[in-house]
């Protein structure tokens, strides 16, 4: 199956992949891990903290997503707390059925 965002699922590989390791990193990506691990992933990279966020939000049309979220959903941004920062913490997703944090949601890569 063609990926839809090839380039961010290359980032996420090479950025789990330094934090995690080849083995764990491949594991991760086919057995899954929740959201709020690839974020961690993604900030503790040597990349701009807006391009990770950007790669993840790009790359969740690639994962399968447990619990299925069905044909509407809301990507949400969670925000540090300094007044006018833009700087992503989070991610969360709103559905009509409530919303999920980063560790409710479980992706795994189809192959």
């Amino acid at each position: 199956m063609p990926l839809k965002n090839p380039d961010a699922i290359a980032a996420l590989v090479s950025a789990l992949r330094l934090v995690y390791g080849d083995e764990v990193a491949r594991t991760m990506l086919l057995e899954g891990m929740s959201l709020a691990t690839l974020l961690d992933a993604m900030f503790s990279a040597p990349i701009a903290h807006r391009d990770a966020v950007r790669y993840v939000a790009s790359a969740l049309d690639d994962f399968a997503v447990t619990p299925e979220l069905g044909p509407v959903w809301h990507l949400r941004y969670l925000y540090d707390d300094e007044p006018g920062s833009f700087r992503v913490l989070d991610m969360e997703i709103a559905t009509p059925a409530g919303t999920l944090s980063s560790n409710d949601l479980w992706l795994r890569l189809p192959v």
